[in-house]
């Protein structure tokens, strides 16, 4: 998704400079004349993924702008943009909570490169987070990506589920995201904190499942050399996910039943049962009905697990969450890989949502894994997705594509903003200190070049300064031009 900065200056030809260096590079951009304009922005909900800050501006100042954004709990990265490159009005900033500054004029590639940066650390911020919540099994339904009719019931029903004790069967086919949903019952529930066990009942050998399961006492088979607790033991105080459970066989389905029903186990060669505090949430991408009804799955366990069901919807039924589960896997790759990505185009989007991704959620990241590594641009286009959209990358994709001539022009006219003293510059716009000489005297300049470079004919004067000849004599006249009107045509 197309990232959007806001652009908060009382200046509109600065303004229009950084939207066109910006909008080159693929950013959406957004404006604010000021302070209390920027807060309007934000407030209103309006999207805004970077914010670009003036610090001198009538009103509401920039750094008053900044403290008030962070009061009423905007956490976007701020980057200030000040005339002047002191120390302590730098730190002064920073303190207040932005991420960067850049001292005006800059160049299109400090703006791009700043913005770039924040992202970045945001993605890394973002993924750290993620990752210590995961770890501390804390992840939560608000951590589950999509806001579809189908996620939207998953996350309210799961959060009740989550509230008492109750087991939980999660259904759906491969791919769906059942792990993620177990985690987040686990992570909205009592037992937060606690240790999150989760075991793939399908991938373990079937002579080794009750041993990982339930544990075994040393010597008590052979290659038992050691005590192994197991993965209830391992679970003790929280929760259990038994994803596959439809593949355990049936000798191991009655352990399991008595561990439900009774609250201990029995390891392998152990004298005793032994205690345990275990959540068990379960999962199956098989039809476990018909498990039953072929007598490969105990009728007694399957009530006892299928106490609330949740069923985990397939990505084809939740198609408009494709855009926001695409943009949080470019945030996770450009960390893992050192990308630095912005997002996706509109036409990629497009492409993704309307495939049938029969692999469901994984497949689709397994997909932008691919393209992450291998894109060159700074938004992933329907070529980096050859298997879907059947397009290679075009060779002058590979190289750095040409600037539009618009955006080019703009970028010539920032440049000359930032070298004011280069002698083919014929009208200064910056006076010697730096900063921005009036409109007055600006134009007075351009006239009085314009009446140079044409020999004092007037007519051609006004028709390339685009004004009427009448306007042209009156600002002449209101200037003080030096001109002798006698010999103008």
């Amino acid at each position: 998704m197309t990232k959007t900065v806001l652009v908060v200056d009382d200046d509109p030809t600065q303004r229009r400079l950084i939207q066109a260096v910006l909008e080159r590079d693929g950013f959406a951009v957004a404006h604010a004349e000021g302070g209390d304009a920027a807060i309007a922005h934000l407030t209103s909900g309006a999207v805004a993924d970077v914010i670009l800050l003036d610090l001198v501006m009538p009103g509401l100042n920039g750094h008053d702008t900044l403290k008030e954004m962070r009061a009423r709990g905007f956490t976007q990265p701020v980057i200030v943009l000040t005339a002047s490159g002191g120390v302590d009005t730098v730190v002064k900033a920073m303190q207040a909570g932005a991420s960067d500054f850049f001292i005006k004029p800059a160049s299109p590639e400090r703006i791009t490169v700043s913005i770039r940066n924040v992202l970045s650390m945001g993605d890394l911020k973002g993924e750290v987070e993620r990752l210590t919540k995961r770890a501390g099994g804390k992840t939560t339904f608000a951590d589950l990506i999509g806001d579809s009719p189908a996620m939207t019931l998953v996350k309210r029903i799961g959060e009740r589920a989550a509230k008492s004790a109750i087991p939980v069967l999660i259904t759906g086919e491969s791919g769906v995201g059942k792990e993620l949903i177990a985690r987040a019952v686990h992570g909205s529930s009592d037992r937060a904190g606690k240790p999150f066990v989760a075991v793939n009942c399908g991938a373990i050998p079937e002579n080794l499942v009750e041993s990982i399961l339930f544990g075994h006492e040393k010597g008590s088979f052979t290659g038992a050399s050691d005590k192994h607790l197991g993965k209830f033991k391992e679970a003790d105080g929280g929760t259990l996910f038994l994803d596959e459970v439809g593949e355990l066989p049936l000798d191991v389905q009655v352990k399991l039943l008595r561990a439900l029903q009774e609250g201990e186990i029995d390891p392998i060669g152990a004298k005793r049962s032994v205690k345990v505090d275990v959540r068990i949430v379960s999962a199956t991408n098989r039809d476990l009905q018909q498990a039953v009804a072929g007598g490969v799955f105990r009728e007694d366990l399957y009530y006892r697990l299928n106490v609330f069901p949740v069923e985990a919807p397939s990505l084809r039924q939740r198609r408009q969450d494709v855009p926001a589960l695409v943009e949080a896997f470019i945030r996770r790759f450009n960390v893992e890989e050192g990308k630095r990505v912005i997002g996706a185009s509109p036409e990629t989007l497009q492409l993704l949502t309307s495939f049938d991704w029969p692999g469901n959620v994984r497949q689709l990241e397994n997909t932008v894994y691919r393209a992450i590594v291998l894109a060159d641009a700074p938004y992933l286009q329907p070529y980096d997705f050859p298997a879907i959209s059947g397009l290679a990358a075009p060779i002058e994709a590979v190289s750095t594509p040409p600037a539009p001539p618009p955006a080019a022009l703009l970028q010539a006219a920032h440049a000359a903003m930032a070298a004011p003293s280069v002698a083919e510059a014929p009208v200064r716009i910056l006076d010697d200190r730096g900063h921005l000489r009036t409109l007055e005297e600006i134009e007075k300049d351009l006239i009085q070049h314009a009446i140079d470079v044409y020999a004092g004919h007037m007519s051609e004067v006004a028709r390339r300064l685009g004004i009427g000849r009448s306007t042209l004599y009156r600002k002449v006249r209101e200037q003080g031009i030096d001109v002798d009107l006698k010999d103008v045509g």
